[in-house]
């Protein structure tokens, strides 16, 4: 199962409507973009591996006293339609992960007998807390990852960050023009910090002209 995955962070309504529970700043400018990825995907047979916030009262990262850096108001919990993905970035026959530990041969045996998309529960910013995370990248092994989706210094981090440990060789391909962050001035840090550990950075116009997987890395050296 080799090939290039995109991988969708958290597209949800909570996160990318002005009137969601925590939206994102500015995240309703990337929508387009979005949607532009998703249907390049669908039409091209890209998988989509996507996460999105599952959430309970009690969940550690929900707190009516945040501190907006490791807890936050209450958002997507389970159910509501603000845990919904939006329309724009909606999965093709998704196979649903939730974060309970599977026998690791069972779930690999689901993943090569399904043709779909897969959506990814999580209860805490960190999509590798689900433990089926590693075994589907494992068993999917990607050839390259195009990550987009948010928010950049929060679930996007430790997606790529995450990755990076695990599988270090791995191309990852962040598409700037498709991220928005919660705190704009962490951004740029993560980004230096990102090209120092060989991510690459792309836009929406160079992944769906095919342009990101022979762009070298020459220009974040």
């Amino acid at each position: 199962m080799s090939g290039g995955i995109f991988w969708d962070v958290d597209t949800q309504y909570d996160f990318m409507r002005a009137d969601g529970l925590l939206y994102v700043p500015d995240a309703e400018s990337i929508i387009p973009n979005l949607r532009r990825l998703t249907d390049h995907a669908h039409s091209h047979g890209v998988r989509i591996v996507a996460s999105a916030d599952d959430h309970l009262p009690g969940h550690r990262e929900l707190s009516d006293a945040p501190d907006w850096t490791a807890t936050f108001p209450p958002h997507c919990l389970r159910g509501t339609p603000g845990q919904a993905k939006i329309p724009e970035t909606a999965l093709r026959d998704p196979l649903v992960i939730e974060p309970d530990p599977t026998d690791p041969r069972a779930l690999a045996a689901r993943l090569r007998a399904h043709g779909g998309d897969i959506l990814l529960h999580k209860h805490w910013f960190d999509v590798f807390t689900n433990p089926n995370t590693a075994i589907i990248v494992e068993t999917l092994a990607p050839e390259r990852v195009v990550l987009y989706g948010v928010a950049t210094d929060v679930c996007d981090r430790y997606a790529i960050d995450g990755l990076r440990v695990r599988w270090p060789r791995l191309p990852i391909f962040a598409v700037t023009d498709a991220m928005k962050p919660i705190h704009a001035d962490a951004a740029e840090r993560l980004f230096a910090a990102w090209r120092a550990q060989g991510v690459r950075f792309t836009t929406t116009d160079d992944v769906l002209a095919g342009r990101h997987t022979a762009t070298p890395a020459e220009s974040h050296a």
